[in-house]
């Protein structure tokens, strides 16, 4: 078992149940999903940039990556309908707690002048969405392999129902908010 999820199961809950005093143990807001998006604008022209990207979010996320289509044709873009334009990873249960750890602890720290993640970046649902702009912060990419510097979207679903409550989450799994 990963070392977040212990942390959850043990000290994360309690906490949640002092702070917004659930009667229900299902009411505590948990993690349900880490989704990693890439967009890749220059995949239009060669495909083989598709793949360095796809090759790179797996690196990364431990697991195969998606490709993702345009929905709609848009003719100033020069994209059409059905085109590779992108890929994602969908993160769940051990593997989701690993990234996390590793996003909290390695990569957001090697982000150069580093001073705390958004604390506004909430949906309104309790999810929260990060955009990180270089993939060489995270440990597994090697400097001198990468082409490009490419940046990435990673949306951190959770169940719980407000933000308050999504960011006391986040901030018990010690993710750095500015002050």
């Amino acid at each position: 078992m990963s070392r977040l999820k212990e942390l959850y199961k043990n000290e994360i809950c309690d906490a949640m149940v002092k702070k917004f005093g659930y009667k229900n143990v299902m009411e505590i807001p948990k993690l349900d999903k880490i989704v990693i998006n890439m967009g890749i604008g220059e995949a239009k022209e060669n495909a083989k940039i598709l793949d360095v990207a796809v090759k790179e979010l797996e690196t990364i996320a431990g697991q195969k990556a998606v490709l993702t289509r345009a929905k709609n044709s848009i003719a100033n873009f020069k994209i059409r309908e059905g085109m590779p334009i992108g890929c994602k990873v969908t993160l769940r249960g051990e593997k989701m707690y690993e990234f996390l750890d590793r996003l909290v602890n390695l990569a957001l720290p090697r982000v150069r002048d580093f001073r705390g993640v958004s604390a506004n970046s909430f949906d309104g649902r309790g999810n929260y969405a990060l955009g990180i702009k270089e993939q060489i912060i995270f440990p597994e990419i090697e400097y001198d392999k990468i082409d490009k510097v490419r940046g990435m979207d990673i949306i951190i679903v959770t169940t719980a129902k407000t933000d308050e409550e999504a960011r006391e989450l986040l901030t018990l799994f010690n993710m750095p908010f500015k002050k």
